[in-house]
């Protein structure tokens, strides 16, 4: 099965590891994955007055505090993934990713705010599931 780990560096991030170290279907080496996060896009005035060189390194530096922990994580459990991170919104991020990659299943965790401060606030794992077609596991 090919799998999207999508991370943002959270607790809820943190969690969604835990449930898959007791799911052995779920985080086994017969499985391919890539872990997936998504920068925010810093103001264009900002980006123009630090320049290209130093938002490059900005966002490589954010990424990898994300990135390095599951990878180690992965690594302790025999699993060697590809990640891969992109700069932008983190919910229209991850669903382009996946339906392009044809990942078989995205597994993220989820801050569950709630029907009425999604309303207001929007959700990164309500952007994924309205716009991919690609299960969604969501781990709370």
């Amino acid at each position: 099965m090919k799998i999207l780990l999508a991370v943002d560096g959270s607790t809820y991030s943190k969690k969604m590891l835990a449930y898959l170290s007791t799911h052995e279907s779920l985080l086994s080496s017969t499985n391919s994955y890539t872990i997936f996060n998504a920068q925010p896009a810093l103001p264009p005035r900002a980006r123009a007055a630090v320049g290209k060189e130093i938002v490059e390194k900005y966002y490589s530096d954010e990424s990898e505090k994300v990135v390095a922990p599951v990878s180690k994580f992965l690594l302790r459990h025999g699993i060697n993934a590809k990640s891969i991170s992109k700069v932008g919104p983190a919910g229209a991020a991850i669903a382009k990713f996946a339906s392009e990659g044809q990942f078989d299943l995205i597994v993220m965790g989820s801050h569950g705010h709630g029907a009425v401060l999604n309303m207001v606030m929007g959700s990164v794992a309500n952007q994924v599931l309205a716009h991919c077609k690609v299960p969604v596991l969501l781990v709370r």
